[in-house]
């Protein structure tokens, strides 16, 4: 076993579930991440069993040390709550029992947006931000995550206030800008709405944009004429691994 350990975190996707060791003293990985295609009948068994092999994978890197895994999903105490892109059955299951049993380690499990967003708070765009700070990753659908001084609010659901009589994420993800085949300055103009939208009710300090469309943030973000300033995220895929590996830690001091 590696002299070294570090916590691990895994990041379960509909299409993939990727986990890799992280280095919080740097917030980047410890080792190069692996990448397993989710099973077709993503039930929690059949996922927790491949949980259980990249865990293995790295048992020299982490050896005991907690283990983070994001889902796609509203999770509470470890209960899994909602189903987005996994199987139902995953609805009331207690995802992070049911690793702790298999894994024989502390297990922390939350959402993924969340997740997405404490690695930007500790180690990204929102590092030594105080106040109130949004995290939106615009994607298939649109994940949010709330700070208020550093502190998470789990579990928002902010990508489905309705908007105009729509959800939000019909009309704001960056799914609807490829499926309605929109120029930028027109998708602009609905994040901004959409934005404006919650900065009354929020107030936010900082908005930060996550989402693989981040990469291209000065094709749109100019564009958006808010009071909150608002800035692209800046770990991008890595970020839900580093959360989900930060927070099982600080989960695990307690």
């Amino acid at each position: 076993m590696a002299d070294k350990t570090f916590p691990l975190g895994i990041d379960v996707g509909g299409s993939g579930i990727k986990g890799a060791p992280v280095d919080l003293s740097r917030g980047e990985f410890a080792a190069e991440r692996l990448r397993i295609d989710t099973p077709e009948h993503s039930t929690p068994q059949n996922v927790i069993d491949i949980i259980a092999g990249v865990a293995e994978t790295f048992v020299a890197q982490s050896g005991d040390r907690p283990i983070g895994v994001t889902v796609p999903a509203v999770v509470t105490h470890g209960v899994v709550r909602t189903a987005a892109n996994i199987d139902d059955s995953w609805i009331d299951a207690d995802a992070a029992e049911l690793l702790r049993e298999r894994l024989g380690r502390p297990v922390t499990v939350l959402n993924d947006a969340d997740a997405a967003g404490v690695a930007e708070m500790q180690f990204g765009a929102g590092r030594g931000v105080p106040g109130t700070v949004l995290l939106a990753t615009l994607g298939t659908g649109i994940g949010t995550a709330l700070f208020v001084d550093g502190v998470l609010v789990p579990n928002t659901e902010f990508g489905h206030v309705e908007l105009d009589g729509h959800d939000a994420e019909s009309r704001a993800a960056n799914s609807a800008r490829k499926t309605e085949d929109l120029s930028w300055d027109k998708w602009a103009e609905r994040l901004h709405r959409y934005f404006s939208h919650l900065e009354g009710l929020l107030w936010p300090d900082l908005i930060i944009v996550g989402g693989g469309v981040s990469k291209k943030s000065e094709k749109f973000l100019d564009l958006l004429d808010l009071r909150s300033k608002i800035i692209p995220a800046q770990l991008q895929n890595d970020a839900g691994i580093i959360g989900a590996a930060y927070q099982a830690e600080l989960d695990s001091s307690r």
